[in-house]
C-alpha cells in the first residue's frame, strides 16, 4: 500500500501576533504543557459527548436554556446539566463515569440538586467567554470545554463542532481565561483564525503518514491542535509549520517535538 503525506490545512492565522517574535523552537517543559492542556481538552470532549449520549438516552425534556459542564475527579469524569440560577446552578441530570470514557451513568435529580461551587462557576466562565465569542464565530455550532486554570481560574475553549462523519473542522477557535468566580474575562487567545474542514479519505490503495498546516502569525503548536490530533480519525501525526520556520510534529499521543 502506498503512503503519503495529507496536506490538510494551510495558512492558519493565529494571534497574538506578538508571540511571532520568537524565534528558537519551545522547550520541552512549554513543549508538555501545550500538550497536557490538548489531551486534557481531547478527554473533557469524550466525556462531554458520551455524558450527552447517556442523558439524552432518558429522553429529557428539551430545554434550550439548559445547561451542562463536566469535571474530572482523581480518575473519573462527572457531567451534570441543568440550568443557571442567580446564585447556584440547579442540576436536573448527574451523568458519571463508568469503567470507561464510553459509559456513564444517569441520576434525575427531582427536584434539581443545588451547586454554588465548581459547576456555578464553571458554567458562569462558560456563558461570560461565550458571550464574547459569538460576534466573531462562524456561523456554525460550537462545543464550549470548561477547565480549570492556574490560580483558580478557568480555561474556556471554544472549538466547532464537527458536523459530518469522517469530516474534522481545525481552526477558528479560541481558548479564554476567566477569572475564578466565573464572572470576568482576563484574556482572549484566538487560536486559529480560519475554520478548514479536512477528511482522512485518501485514493484507493494509500493511506494517511501524516498531516500538515501552517501557522503565520506564531511559532508555536496550540492547545488544539493536539485536540486535533487525538479526536481526529484514522489518528495520524500532524506536521506544523510556523511563521519563523520552525516545524513541529504532534504526535498519536498528543507529544510534541520540534523537527528543526
Amino acid at each position: 500500500m502506498q503512503t503519503i503525506t495529507s496536506v490538510l490545512a494551510c495558512l492558519l492565522c493565529c494571534a497574538p501576533i506578538t508571540l511571532a517574535q520568537k524565534s528558537a523552537p519551545l522547550s520541552r517543559d512549554q513543549l508538555a504543557e501545550i500538550t497536557a492542556r490538548g489531551r486534557f481538552l481531547a478527554e473533557y470532549d469524550q466525556a462531554a459527548w458520551h455524558a450527552t449520549d447517556a442523558v439524552m438516552a432518558t429522553h429529557p425534556k428539551q430545554d434550550s436554556g439548559s445547561r451542562f459542564v463536566c469535571q474530572k475527579s482523581e480518575k473519573t469524569w462527572t457531567c451534570v446539566f441543568g440550568h443557571l440560577g442567580t446564585d447556584k446552578f440547579l442540576i436536573d441530570y448527574e451523568a458519571v463515569q463508568g469503567t470507561s470514557l464510553e459509559q456513564f451513568q444517569v441520576k434525575r435529580h427531582d427536584p434539581p440538586a443545588e451547586d454554588t461551587g465548581y459547576y456555578f462557576a464553571a458554567v458562569k466562565a462558560m456563558l461570560v467567554a461565550g458571550k464574547d465569542f459569538q460576534f466573531t464565530a462562524e456561523n456554525r455550532p460550537y462545543n464550549p470545554s470548561v477547565l480549570p486554570a492556574p490560580s483558580g481560574q478557568w480555561y474556556v475553549y471554544m472549538v466547532p463542532a464537527q458536523t459530518k462523519k469522517g469530516v474534522f473542522p481545525l481552526g477558528g477557535d479560541a481558548r479564554y481565561l476567566v477569572t475564578a468566580e466565573g464572572n470576568t474575562v482576563v484574556e482572549k487567545r484566538q487560536l486559529h483564525k480560519s475554520i478548514l474542514e479536512t477528511t482522512a479519505q485518501t485514493p484507493q490503495g494509500t493511506k494517511i503518514a501524516s498531516g500538515f498546516h501552517s501557522h503565520v502569525l506564531t511559532d508555536v503548536p496550540e492547545d488544539t491542535d493536539v485536540f486535533f490530533v487525538l479526536t481526529r480519525r484514522p489518528l495520524v501525526p500532524e506536521m506544523i509549520g510556523t511563521g519563523k520556520k520552525q516545524m513541529y510534529e504532534v504526535e498519536t499521543d498528543g507529544t510534541i517535538k520540534p523537527m528543526k
